[in-house]
């Protein structure tokens, strides 16, 4: 369980719409897991519990936690286990930016663009933890990227990974704009209309700002 909702926080309508109840602060689900036994999960915070019960008894189902128990009914038991939490975890939480991203120039354009245009990243691909889209509500299309790279992909020297911003424009202007210095052929994009800024602060945040507005505007 700890696997699966490590980096996430939840998100208090998206339980409540999945069928969490909320007393206060804690949120509380229940529901029959497999035959004879029902799940209940409670989520305090950022904390996760989850419990496999008997309904008749009120005690605890707990053989399935054991990795060398074995046998049809834990197995099913623990898959049916597993499901439902990565469920709860795909439907109701999102992972937690704090956690993925760590340059400040990083989280001060998702602060930005929480502000003017109420987004958050999306983290749209399990292979690529570290990957976000922002798009547009009403096109639902991307105006942006962050991406963890290595530095040689972008004709760079370095080990570490570098967080970078993938942004629109238009192809006139990325002939004029790219000079491999500052400014880098889109990255895992469609280089005619993609563009891609290392946010390491070489370029400054205003100016990011500024270029990532032009880009939401080219997603209408």
């Amino acid at each position: 369980m700890t696997n699966i909702f490590e980096n996430r926080q939840p998100v208090a309508d998206k339980l409540l719409a999945f069928g969490f109840t909320q007393h206060q602060s804690t949120f509380t689900y229940t529901a029959p897991l497999v035959s004879g036994l029902n799940i209940t999960v409670m989520v305090v915070g950022t904390q996760v519990n989850a419990t496999v019960l008997d309904p008749e008894t009120g005690d605890p189902y707990t053989l399935y936690r054991n990795a060398g128990n074995t046998g049809a009914f834990v197995a099913q038991v623990r898959a049916a286990y597993t499901d439902c939490l990565q469920k709860i975890a795909d439907a109701c939480f999102t992972p937690a930016t704090q956690s993925v991203f760590t340059q400040e120039q990083t989280t001060a354009v998702l602060a930005a663009v929480a502000k003017q245009y109420g987004d958050e990243p999306e983290f749209l691909w399990q292979k690529f933890p570290g990957n976000a889209v922002l798009r547009r509500p009403d096109t639902h299309k991307w105006y942006a990227a962050i991406l963890k790279v290595q530095p040689v992909k972008l004709g760079l020297t370095g080990d570490a990974e570098v967080e970078v911003l993938d942004l629109r424009a238009d192809p006139e202007e990325l002939t004029q704009l790219v000079d491999n210095k500052l400014y880098f052929p889109g990255y895992h994009m469609n280089k005619k209309h993609w563009y891609t800024i290392v946010l390491d602060g070489q370029v400054a945040t205003a100016e990011l700002l500024t270029r990532l507005a032009a880009s939401y505007a080219l997603a209408k």
